[in-house]
């Protein structure tokens, strides 16, 4: 992989973006279930770049996952570092990106991991597959909004467009041309790998007359289910079957960004590729455009994100934890900080904006914690994140005291005996703003096990927990105003980060780390640490 600028015209201009390979989206990673790949990345670029593989749980190897200061440092310009990714019980789509400051709306690509050689989906082979990355794009320069979004403590500008497969589509100007195609026979059906790779938005996708099946998310099969919407969070991948069952014509497949949040700026154009059938017949002009609910529809996004189950059968088996050995609850919230003197900030009431989970807004240190952690160096990082929010108040109600807002700056961690059952509540809360959260842990899938709107009741909610065939998901939707439980087995020796996905929100300070100790054998220990590891 070589990370480098290159020149791309969209939207009536031409700008130099950070790719790699010279490609938006960049290329696809092609693996079978088990295998193990090295990955030279050259960064030629003019800034500091780390990549991400997210989704791979990496046993027992965090050296090569990938966060800035998490765990290496960056690779600087003109230098290289070969990164070990070790698939294991991961069989699906997944995707690759930067893990630094806004690079990765640009420096992103898929990764698929087929069966074992020897086996096969547990669903029908389909005719053909395709690979659907939702994105965004911006005019401006992307450092610079980077720049200017730590400057002025404010949101980040809106994109100027949503994308399928690096292009607006047919609604935006100058982008007709580009729009991506995909071309299906009538009566064949199609395996679409879907990808929400953008920086800041929660997308409802549909194609215009049809329904598709989802059959996994995350690389983990589900239980088939067909719907004409899906809501797809930043991070997430699905993996659904569309059978061409129309007559031919040609179709608009569509995203549109979903927000819980009021009052919140969203791009609210709508991105289009078509779904073109062959053969001879007069298309329809414009095609057919699907219908989306309102932006602001928590209940179909939501409707569509509970109805996931894992397959579970006797091919492809989960291992819910039943008994729990550490309750985690985590608060997730939007804060504010006091504004700097002599300077402007575009916060609300002239604050600077921040997030925290449990009051405690994450500092990022110039040493790397997994090397801390491994080197045993004194200063860098704390083992005292909370389990628990250091108070407890009617977290969804409105008009909640100004007070609540100013959250602690640190760079705690949560460290966890090997093999250690969690149990983790996410909690949204309507502090400065109530939004939704894409939550994402690096180094372990984990199970959803529950969610809902409102307060979570630790004496009642628990009852209904799914602990038959919960989702296996590396990043989830916490719906605004309510909560998300899931459930994961601390089974991989390392340093994990865990954090929102929204990247304002990853950069104003929701994340954390997990440290899961060594056990005792030896293919119960953090591997060697690469020689070749970038230097801070």
């Amino acid at each position: 992989m070589q990370v480098r600028e290159a020149p791309y015209t969209r939207l009536c201009s031409t700008n130099k973006i950070l790719t790699v390979n010279g490609q938006f989206p960049g290329p696809t990673l092609r693996v079978h279930k088990g295998q193990t790949i090295i990955v030279d990345v050259y960064n030629r670029g003019s800034h500091n770049i780390t990549i991400h593989w997210h989704g791979v749980e990496q046993p027992r190897n965090p050296w090569s996952d990938g966060p800035e200061f998490v765990t290496q440092c960056p690779i600087q310009p003109g230098a290289k570092f070969s990164q070990k990714v070790i698939f294991s019980v991961e069989e699906g789509t997944l995707w690759w990106h930067a893990h630094s400051d806004w690079s990765r709306a640009t420096v992103h690509g898929a990764i698929i991991v087929y069966p074992k050689l020897g086996t096969t989906y547990p669903f029908p082979k389909p005719y053909a597959e395709e690979t659907i990355i939702l994105g965004e794009w911006w005019k401006e320069d992307l450092m610079e909004l980077f720049r200017g979004l730590i400057r002025s403590g404010g949101d980040p500008n809106v994109s100027d467009a949503n994308t399928i497969n690096g292009q607006p589509g047919d609604l935006y100007p100058c982008s007709k041309p580009g729009t991506f195609k995909l071309n299906v026979d009538q009566g064949k059906t199609y395996l679409l790998r879907i990808i929400n790779a953008a920086m800041q938005d929660i997308f409802f996708f549909s194609i215009a007359g049809h329904n598709f099946t989802v059959v996994g998310s995350d690389a983990s099969y589900t239980k088939p289910f067909t719907s004409d919407l899906m809501a797809i969070s930043p991070g997430q991948t699905i993996d659904v079957l569309l059978t061409a069952n129309q007559k031919p014509d040609h179709y608009y497949m569509a995203a549109k960004v979903y927000s819980g949040a009021n009052g919140l700026e969203i791009n609210n154009s709508t991105t289009t590729a078509i779904v073109k059938y062959n053969g001879n017949y007069t298309a329809s002009s414009p095609p057919l455009l699907p219908k989306f609910p309102q932006s602001n529809d928590t209940t179909a996004a939501f409707n569509f994100i509970g109805k996931f189950r894992s397959l579970a059968d006797k091919d492809h088996p989960i291992d819910v934890p039943l008994k729990i050995k550490k309750h985690l609850f985590y608060t997730v919230s939007v804060n504010t900080f006091p504004c700097p003197a002599n300077q402007t900030c575009r916060g609300p009431r002239g604050l600077r904006l921040a997030a925290s989970m449990n009051n405690i807004s994450f500092e990022s240190r110039r040493m790397d914690i997994l090397e801390a952690y491994y080197l045993r160096a004194n200063g860098v990082f704390g083992k005292n994140f909370p389990s628990f929010p250091p108070l407890f108040f009617n977290f969804t109600a409105s008009g909640l005291p100004r007070f609540l807002e100013t959250p602690k700056q640190a760079t705690e961690v949560k460290v966890l005996d090997y093999n250690t059952t969690v149990e983790l509540v996410f909690q949204g809360t309507n502090l400065v703003a109530g939004t939704d959260h894409p939550m994402h842990l690096h180094g372990s899938s984990f199970y959803v096990v529950g969610w809902g709107r409102g307060i979570f009741d630790k004496a009642k909610d628990p009852l209904n927990f799914n602990l038959v065939d919960p989702p296996y998901q590396n990043t989830i939707a916490v719906p605004v105003n309510g909560w998300t439980a899931i459930r994961f087995k601390a089974h991989n020796p390392g340093v994990w980060f865990m954090h929102c996905h929204f990247e304002r929100h990853a950069i104003w300070g929701m994340d954390t780390v997990f440290i899961v100790k060594n056990g005792k054998r030896r293919e119960e220990k953090i591997l060697r640490r690469p020689s070749d590891m970038p230097p801070c």
